[in-house]
């Protein structure tokens, strides 16, 4: 039985520093809604297993056992006090993807992908140490958190139809999956058909998973992809630590040199670029069902919430260095949640609840080996899927971003050099352009207001 929380108070927690521990059961009640939405979600977390074994040539075997770690790490989140579902740096995904195609596949890739993660987690613990997160990213200026967006945006998109893409392997699935994903997630039409229809309003709430569920369907049909089959022989993956240790550990493989950790930089620093983004988004969320339910006090912290992610990294670059990485927030799942808990106490108890329930309903359906197995054939699409969605919602980002012609101009040559040259080009070129055509011109209009302030 969950400890009872007075009205208008934190639920309650045991005090760690600036960490709230919660254990599900006795911090927060178990919500079987979010249960079973983990249940199905689980699909999109297997996704990063095809990346893995294309990305850093481990086998299906380990890459599943990595996903199993992670999922593990995710709870860590609703543990400590973060009122949020995590998620990947999803953004950043085919930016880091592109940038490590240009090492050579084995030690010297996994060296650089090591490099980037620990590189990642010391910067997210440096920013929840110092709290100076708002201060670094005023600095950068939009024209280049657009371009990065853009970049990320377009990567993502011709990544999937570029020669020995997935859409080429599944072009019927990825299709139909990808007029799903885009018709329940972003139409206008579909918006206003979950207000008044409780059916659609329930097929929102998950998101891609009515696309993935289709594609389980309708690749089979369309002999893209076998149709699945239930293992039902063993029930829990036990994950090969020996094997992932021998495999791409920096204590198997090696720790990587000055070399990978110099590469890696301007990687590091876009990719923190992206991920700081769902630190605003998370505050607005919570902020947002914070007032609505004025039973319980929701104690949101970036600088908790940027220690949590660095701390994930760190665990995953010196155990098992993951090609998603390890981000502060799955928006969509998170908006879910929040929309459920805004229905009032009696529909979920907690915030917590919610959030903790289901990144622990996910882990352990990862480690169910009749439900990977059921999912496993369709994984390809399902990222693929990902992939697609995170173009759309990317590019759309970067639009929002940038607000005059030159700004658009920048961030659209930058995001060009990016998604061809890599990360450092385009970064490089971004800031060159932006100093170059922006900062020169402020510079010179501050100096003539100076001038007409002597003369007058």
């Amino acid at each position: 039985m969950a400890k009872y929380r007075q009205s208008g108070e934190e639920q309650p927690y045991l005090s760690a520093g600036i960490f709230k521990i919660r254990i599900p059961f006795i911090h927060y009640k178990w919500e079987w809604s979010e249960a079973l939405q983990g249940i199905l979600m689980c699909a999109t977390c297997l996704g990063a297993i095809p990346i893995m074994t294309d990305v850093i040539g481990v086998s299906f075997e380990i890459a599943w056992s990595m996903v199993i770690i992670n999922g593990l790490l995710y709870s860590l989140h609703a543990l400590l006090g973060d009122p949020v579902v995590p998620g990947w740096i999803t953004p950043s995904i085919p930016l880091t993807t592109a940038f490590l195609m240009n090492f050579v596949e084995g030690p010297e890739r996994i060296h650089v992908l090591i490099a980037l993660q620990l590189l990642l987690s010391i910067i997210f613990l440096f920013m929840g140490i110092s709290g100076g997160a708002a201060k670094i990213m005023n600095i950068v200026p939009n024209s280049v958190k657009g371009g990065i967006l853009l970049g990320a945006g377009i990567s993502a998109i011709t990544g999937e139809f570029t020669a020995g893409g997935r859409f080429g392997i599944y072009p019927i699935a990825i299709t139909i999956g990808a007029i799903v994903s885009y018709y329940i997630l972003f139409s206008e039409g579909f918006r206003k058909l979950k207000k008044k229809n409780k059916v659609a309003y329930r097929f929102g709430k998950y998101g891609m998973l009515p696309a993935i569920i289709i594609s389980i369907i309708i690749g089979p049909l369309a002999g893209e992809l076998p149709i699945p089959q239930i293992e039902v022989g063993s029930i829990i993956k036990i994950p090969d630590f020996a094997g992932i240790i021998r495999t791409v550990s920096p204590f198997g493989v090696g720790f990587p040199g000055i070399d990978a950790f110099i590469a890696a930089i301007p990687m590091a620093i876009m990719v923190y670029i992206i991920a700081f983004g769902d630190f605003v988004t998370s505050e607005a969320l919570i902020g947002e069902a914070d007032e609505v339910r004025m039973d319980e006090k929701i104690d949101f912290n970036s600088n908790r919430s940027n220690l949590i992610s660095g701390i994930r990294n760190l665990i995953m670059a010196l155990i098992s260095p993951y090609v998603p990485l390890c981000g502060p927030l799955w928006s969509a799942v998170t908006a879910a949640v929040s929309e459920r808990y805004k229905e009032g106490r009696k529909v979920m108890d907690s915030i917590f609840g919610g959030v903790g329930t289901f990144r622990w309903s996910t882990f352990i359906c990862v480690t169910l080996v009749p439900i990977v197995s059921l999912v496993q054939p369709v994984l390809p699409v399902a990222l693929a899927l990902t992939m697609l969605v995170q173009g759309f919602v990317c590019t759309r980002l970067a639009m929002n971003t940038l607000t005059t012609d030159t700004e658009r101009g920048v961030a659209g040559v930058m995001a060009a050099v990016l998604a061809v040259k890599g990360a450092a080009w385009g970064l490089a070129i971004g800031i060159i352009l932006h100093v170059l055509l922006i900062a020169s011109k402020k510079n010179k209009d501050i100096d003539l207001t100076q001038v007409s302030e002597v003369e007058a």
